[in-house]
């Protein structure tokens, strides 16, 4: 669950794009924040989806607009997931197509050190090489890994991946409906990091149109692609270390 101030963060940008655009605010709130999948309605972006339309509704009949907008989320269905085929630990893979993969990252670990911390980096690097194992064992050899996050650009995270991997990324922008962007605002208990927020704002004050409307956040997203080979080797991953993986999870 997500504090507020995460949806009014948000709320706030919608507000700007929409008037540095002239575009209603109905649609800012569509295209340029993560509220759509946040209320559980899955990726198509559908600005006829029922729910959307009964969230605008409530939008147009109250005075507190923000106040509303949380309401929403967490008061309707759960949120939409991807479909994961396996977690371990802090990590999880989905599979987009019949050759690629896509890798996913969640906080795991709610208490105690934060699971991207030195003492937890073998820990991380075990769920890691458990689940190429996996890939190994279950998908097609020549699966390509997919990532996109924010995440890539922090020293905490790159050093969990193989060199080859990291050495594929490239920025990708116009992400703002998506968390591998949002989510750089967002602690491990859902709350709002206040520098990182005070930055974006501070960036957008200047603009006066949407051109390098990417630039103001502090954090791009990062898009890598890399054949699971490349992770296996770097990983190690036989069943010693898949057994050593499995052994931290439990």
């Amino acid at each position: 669950m997500y504090a507020r101030s995460f949806f009014d963060l948000q709320f706030q940008f919608a507000e700007t794009v929409s008037r540095l655009s002239g575009m209603p605010l109905t649609r800012a709130l569509l295209e340029y924040t993560n509220f759509y999948i946040r209320f559980g309605l899955g990726r198509d972006f559908d600005p006829d989806h029922p729910r959307w339309n009964e969230y605008l509704a409530g939008l147009h009949g109250t005075t507190d607009a923000r106040g509303w907008t949380y309401h929403y989320y967490v008061t309707r269905s759960p949120e939409f997931s991807p479909s994961v085929v396996a977690t371990f630990g802090c990590f999880a893979y989905a599979r987009l197509r019949d050759d690629r993969i896509r890798l996913h990252f969640r906080n795991a670990e709610r208490d105690g050190p934060s699971p991207l911390s030195t003492g937890r980096q073998r820990h991380r690097i075990a769920e890691l090489a458990a689940l190429f194992a996996q890939i190994e064992r279950t998908e097609r050899p020549r699966v390509r890994v997919i990532g996109a996050s924010w995440l890539y650009n922090i020293e905490a995270y790159r050093r969990l991946f193989p060199p080859a991997y990291l050495a594929t990324a490239r920025v990708i922008g116009q992400r703002f409906r998506h968390m591998p962007l949002w989510g750089q605002f967002v602690d491990r208990h859902g709350e709002v990091k206040p520098h990182l927020a005070a930055e974006l704002l501070e960036r957008l004050g200047p603009q006066s149109s949407l051109d390098g409307l990417d630039r103001c956040f502090p954090f791009q997203v990062l898009a890598l692609d890399a054949p699971a080979s490349v992770f296996n080797d770097f990983y190690g991953a036989d069943s010693r270390r898949e057994r050593e993986a499995l052994d931290v999870e439990g």
